[in-house]
């Protein structure tokens, strides 16, 4: 969420510190992919491409953490994919998530009254 709402930090977090780390290699984010689901854990992909010197494109895929992956693909504004049969075994949390966005809306609000 604090990617999506452009929230200012004190000090870079672990996902702004990779993300230096992507650019300073000439590596970026192409896409995310939840691809699996076991036992209540999910699985996900995070597809990287990079260019060497001699203008070289390198396509690289690191198993990683959905919450990881997703956090840097909305950092670096990357596509984020769902696999159909991770997309059919999950419960639509459409309106819970709508739910927690206007809490959170409504708690920023609050904040920013007491702030003034």
């Amino acid at each position: 969420m604090m990617f999506m709402q452009g929230t200012k930090k004190e000090r870079p977090l672990t996902h702004d510190l990779l993300a230096s780390i992507l650019r300073a290699l000439g590596a970026k984010i192409e896409r995310v992919i939840v691809n699996d689901l076991k036992r209540d854990t999910y699985f996900a992909r995070l597809v990287l491409s990079a260019e060497n010197e001699s203008q070289q494109k390198k396509i690289i895929e690191i198993d990683a953490r959905p919450s990881d992956c997703i956090a840097m693909a909305t950092q670096q504004r990357a596509p984020i994919y769902v696999s159909l049969d991770v997309w059919d075994e999950v419960e639509d949390m459409t309106e819970a998530l709508r739910k927690m966005q206007e809490e959170g809306s409504q708690t920023e609000e609050r904040d920013q009254d007491e702030d003034s």
